[in-house]
């Protein structure tokens, strides 16, 4: 078995893959497509490489790599709803799920939104998979990813035609910063909402 590992994985990075990023911008859907349902790939570099040769199309391979990605999300995303809960429910008690689902359910499009537009190391996939148990819809699903990956590839697009594509090296290198900082605005966020709601609340009681 890890023979016949060894040698897909040998065709699919010499025969495969290249085929595939000479498609050009039908091959951006296919990468992101496979890079989201099963095999991994350097998309931020590949993106980075389609973009700086061919920059008057930029928008049109983001476009297709963001739908590529969405349609790809929906493998995790169907194993995270056909047998999520027991997986998470064999690590945690049921009042803990639950209140991660309410949770999850309060702000579920920003929460598969922003993690779709991070660059690694952030656990995309782990994020997909909650979202299938948690039941997300699937045309919210697709949406939220869409967004975020194409929020995602036309920064790192903008960045190629002004840096080069080194622009991926410098990005990579800040994602922990950029992740931080986007955690502590999404934290802030939730406050503002929570108080706000609250504030609502009391004022129908007094009312």
């Amino acid at each position: 078995m890890k023979h016949i590992f060894q040698a897909f994985w040998l065709k699919w990075k010499l025969v495969i893959l290249p085929i595939l990023i000479k498609w050009g911008i039908l091959g951006a859907g296919a990468v992101a497509l496979l890079d989201s349902s099963t095999i991994p790939v350097p998309m931020d570099a590949l993106i980075a490489v389609w973009v700086w040769k061919d920059q008057g199309h930029f928008w049109a391979y983001c476009l297709m790599a963001a739908a590529g990605s969405a349609v790809g999300g929906l493998l995790p995303y169907a194993l995270g709803r056909a047998g999520g809960e027991l997986f998470i429910l064999k690590r945690v008690n049921r009042a803990h799920y639950e209140r991660m689902k309410l949770r999850f359910e309060k702000q579920e499009f920003l929460a598969m939104a922003i993690p779709s537009a991070l660059p690694p190391p952030t656990p995309w996939k782990a994020f997909v998979f909650a979202a299938g148990v948690f039941e997300m819809r699937v045309l919210p699903f697709m949406l939220a990813v869409f967004t975020g990956r194409l929020v995602r590839w036309l920064i790192l697009s903008a960045l190629v035609i002004k840096l080069g594509p080194g622009a991926v090296g410098i990005v990579e290198h800040h994602a922990l910063t950029v992740l931080l900082m986007v955690l502590g605005l999404a934290a802030v966020g939730f406050g503002i909402w929570w108080m706000r709601k609250r504030r609502t609340g009391e004022s129908r009681l007094d009312a």
